[in-house]
């Protein structure tokens, strides 16, 4: 759902943490022990005094280490420990597993509502072929992180996070562009509403909050054209901006 980097600047946006340490799991880190691993890892290392973790957290070789046992042995060792009791929405758990469903079902309004944040793809803007320029939809294209749970393939309303910490509204497209694309891969092409700008190189972060259509090829680039043209239409209603 997020990259390492990206989790870490969430919970430093969101929560106020400073400073988030990504432990590598490697072999070493497989087969520790659920003890060794708080002993060893978390006190010894960190030197942690307080540990948090979700009342379904398994960690430690063959996830033998559970909450509860996390729990007791910070009792021994005299740490502090809250387990944070499950989250449910709409009659559902709140968890990862829910929400990757629903991201790659294209679900994105509702995966915001259980993330708390809006699900986002980052990264640099990077150059095209011009070609949306061409067409009157000049767009800022993007090359998605490849560890990164992409939503279905197609066309989304989005909101598009600028350097400056401003938003701007637009429409984004996911996927491999089957009209003009040159078999270089997926990416995320995203024509600004209500921008004018030079924005290679920096970098954005995009936001898709609905699904507007399936990706598809088009017959010629007048009729890819006009489909953008409807797409901005509808992303601007959906935005309240006619």
């Amino acid at each position: 759902l997020t990259t390492p980097e990206d989790r870490a600047a969430l919970m430093e946006e969101l929560y106020g943490v400073e400073e988030v340490l990504v432990l590598p799991f490697d072999r070493e880190t497989r087969d520790l022990s659920w003890r060794d691993f708080v002993t060893r890892v978390l006190v010894g290392r960190c030197g942690a005094c307080h540990l948090v973790a979700g009342d379904d957290y398994r960690f430690g070789r063959d996830g033998a280490g559970t909450a509860e046992k996390l729990r007791a042995l910070c009792a021994q060792l005299g740490l502090g420990c809250d387990v944070v009791e499950e989250v449910r929405l709409e009659g559902r758990r709140v968890s990862s597993s829910a929400i990757r469903t629903m991201v790659g079902a294209g679900e994105l309004e509702r995966a915001e509502r259980f993330l708390g944040h809006p699900y986002f793809l980052r990264g640099q803007v990077v150059h095209g072929k011009g070609l949306g320029g061409r067409l009157g939809f000049p767009t800022v294209n993007l090359i998605p992180d490849p560890r990164l749970l992409l939503p279905p393939y197609g066309v989304y309303a989005a909101r598009v996070r600028l350097p400056d910490g401003q938003e701007a509204p637009a429409v984004s497209n996911v996927g491999v562009r089957p009209t003009v694309g040159d078999g270089g891969g997926v990416t995320v092409e995203s024509f600004l509403l209500d921008y004018h700008g030079d924005l290679y190189g920096r970098e954005l972060r995009v936001e898709p909050v609905r699904r507007l259509r399936p990706e598809r090829r088009f017959g010629s680039l007048e009729e890819l054209r006009d489909a953008v043209a409807a797409d901005a239409r509808t992303a601007r209603a959906i935005f309240g901006l006619e």
